[in-house]
């Protein structure tokens, strides 16, 4: 697998920790021009942009939605991004339920960083990553940093060519968040979760939600020392006691540290471990419901690998341990199946919060107080959102180009309802007959039909198939602002 593929080396920070994957040392040169030159003049690629299969469970792995159903799904995306703050105030269980069937391919950059709150954080701090992004950057880390760029998914297209414009965007990133919070640095880990929002935003987006994720989701994670990822891993195994205890015996038994296996899944938010379109699944519920996914995830994988006596039988030692969840069995990592039993699995944000206060007292005892003082965990988009006010227009789309269609005047969103006797349902919308809904806000910068950087999900890269008719009208609109 990718986890076990492209991992260049192990995360240096003031403990040396072995991670699953990690097979190459530092001088490792997998994913270079040299060795990718052999087969870029027939590659192919898969609908992610990754290169000749090297996602080699993707296709078996990905549930294909009907293009009927995922045009109906994006327009109920467009229509909860333009009334965002309504939505996550009044009818958060429908968006968390949306989250959970899966965000819209042409969307998915876009809902990532309202979910996130980057897109407020980034309105509140106009111009900062420009003054970063011109910066000259640490020489400690900036040489760190570029050292990893090629280890970052060398398999894909935006990352294939050493000096491309996916490793340029990568190193601004990175760059960009060790000038921004310099007492914290560069962690390798850090890289791989620029990486996977760099394949869906543009490079100011993937900063800010790269500084959103360190700093609401997983605090303390990239920080000297790692104990945040270390406390975390007692957490998981206290959670593994009351979901599976055959599991959890085991592991006791052949003294298997939590932090030997789960430092990868959680640091690099499983972009490394499961097939693409689980990560993609994984992430749209992260960044929505915060860290209780990633427990649910891995909890899930500890139960699958290690949940029953065949599964111990093959395992006697430590050693045979280890390598079984260093190869993961690829039914479980399946869309459907996994995301059907995170679903099913019932730990919530408050279990995960009991847990941590417990886990945080006995590491007192035993090791005293945290060296690193991280910022209190936000689960989810709903808590980011009640922290931190924000007004109305720092959510307002910004589109360049857009192009407009008659509508009737007495259309309302799918958010209006009409109030009557204290309750309130929903307001009848007529049907139009619109050509394509996707071009009522389309933008090549922020706009709704602005594909993913990497471009490879949906028709020509919009989620739309455009008409004759539709070019028409963009080359006029096109030839009357020039």
């Amino acid at each position: 697998m990718m986890a076990q593929q492209e991992n260049g080396r192990l995360f240096e920070d003031t403990l040396s920790v072995m991670t699953l994957g990690s097979q190459f040392d530092e001088e490792s040169s997998f994913g270079s021009d040299s060795e990718i030159n052999g087969f870029t003049s027939s590659r192919q690629t898969d609908k992610y942009g990754f290169i000749g299969g090297a996602q080699q469970y993707s296709s078996e792995s990905a549930q294909e939605v009907p293009l009927e159903v995922l045009r109906h799904r994006e327009a109920k995306w467009l229509d909860m991004l333009n009334h965002w703050d309504k939505w996550i105030s009044k009818r958060f269980k429908k968006v968390r339920l949306r989250c959970q069937k899966g965000i819209p391919p042409s969307l998915r950059g876009r809902a990532w960083l309202y979910l996130s709150g980057g897109k407020v954080k980034r309105e509140q701090n106009s111009g900062k990553f420009e003054e970063l992004d011109s910066m000259d950057g640490d020489p400690k880390w900036v040489d760190v940093i570029e050292r990893d760029l090629h280890r970052q998914f060398p398999f894909h297209e935006m990352f294939v060519s050493r000096g491309g414009h996916g490793q340029q965007d990568l190193f601004r990133v990175l760059k960009a968040y060790t000038l921004y919070r310099p007492d914290e640095g560069y962690c390798q880990a850090q890289a791989p979760i620029a990486a996977v929002l760099l394949m869906h935003m543009p490079a100011e987006d993937a900063f800010w939600g790269l500084v959103q994720i360190c700093e609401k989701y997983l605090p303390g994670y990239y920080s000297a020392g790692l104990e945040a990822i270390q406390l975390d891993g007692e957490i998981l195994n206290a959670l593994l006691k009351r979901v599976c205890p055959p599991a959890y015996r085991h592991l006791e038994k052949h003294k298997i540290e939590p932090i030997l296996y789960m430092t990868e899944w959680f640091m690099c938010a499983f972009s490394r471990t499961l097939p693409w379109s689980s990560v993609l699944r994984v992430w749209d519920m992260f960044l929505c419901d915060g860290v209780k996914i990633m427990f649910r995830v891995g909890l899930v994988l500890l139960k699958c690998m290690l949940g029953s006596r065949e599964k111990l039988k093959a395992c006697p030692g430590q050693y045979e341990t280890m390598e079984l969840l260093r190869a993961l069995e690829p039914r479980y990592l399946q869309e459907g199946f996994l995301i059907h039993q995170v679903l099913e699995l019932p730990i919530s944000a408050r279990d995960v919060e009991r847990e941590h206060r417990m886990q945080l007292k006995r590491w007192r005892k035993t090791h005293g107080e945290l060296s690193y003082k991280a910022p209190p965990r936000m689960h989810g988009t709903r808590a980011i959102m009640s922290a931190e006010p924000h007004p109305r227009q720092d959510l307002r789309q910004k589109p360049t180009i857009v192009v407009q269609y008659p509508v009737p005047s007495d259309t309302k969103s799918e958010f209006a309802r009409v109030k009557k006797r204290s309750t309130i349902r929903k307001a009848s919308n007529p049907t139009l007959d619109i050509p394509n809904p996707y071009l009522l806000s389309l933008s090549f910068k922020e706009g709704v039909a602005c594909p993913p950087q990497g471009g490879f999900e949906g028709a020509a890269g919009f989620g739309f198939i455009p008409t004759q008719t539709h070019l028409i009208q963009l080359i006029k609109l096109l030839q009357r602002a020039g």
